[in-house]
């Protein structure tokens, strides 16, 4: 790979890398514990994530238990759940919160499959944004290097944004699959 092309692939990278995290926030019926990664509670005046003041499992395919290591932090876990976007309602017995995920119906999943398109279209303007930008890089050395390294220079970029752009194609298809299973 051309030192020219090399942080335009680390950019194209970091759009697939956030088009999967993205993914991992959508559920499918199952519970995931990765859903409660943005949730922040307040621990002692710190803003800490919830792993960093529970133990989070997944006992049932679609529960997640929060056991906190102080049973203080109960109330404020369950304040944080309630303002996140993910939609379920917290259940406590005092020791541990649960959140248990409903079946999803057909039209939420086809809502779903949608989204996961729209995100992936997103990733792909992207991905050819930041061609874009490449190549604009590629003309700009063009004036110290040949036109032949110029020619190949620009077919290695476009064949890495087919690339990328076929991982998420793939990433896309398998999350979609993933939300249609019943």
């Amino acid at each position: 790979m051309n030192e020219v092309l090399k942080p335009f692939e680390a950019t194209m990278i970091k759009t697939l890398d956030y088009l999967k995290e993205e993914f991992a926030n959508i559920r499918a019926g199952r519970a995931n514990p990765h859903l409660l990664d943005k949730i922040r509670v307040d621990y002692y005046g710190t803003p800490t994530n919830l792993q960093g003041v529970a133990n989070v499992s997944v006992p049932e395919a679609r529960v997640i238990a929060i056991q906190p290591w102080e049973s203080k932090m109960i109330k404020e876990i369950e304040k944080q759940i309630m303002a996140s976007d993910i939609g379920i309602t917290p259940s406590n017995d005092g020791k541990i919160i649960r959140l248990t995920f409903p079946e999803l119906t057909e039209d939420r999943r086809k809502e779903l499959a949608k989204d996961i398109k729209k995100k992936g279209e997103a990733a792909k303007v992207a991905i050819r944004n930041i061609r874009r930008d490449a190549n604009d890089a590629i003309k700009k050395a063009g004036k110290e290097i040949s036109e032949d390294e110029t020619k190949k220079m620009e077919t290695d970029a476009q064949k890495m944004t087919d690339r990328f752009i076929e991982d998420i194609d793939k990433t896309v298809e398998d999350k979609t699959k993933e939300i249609m299973t019943v």
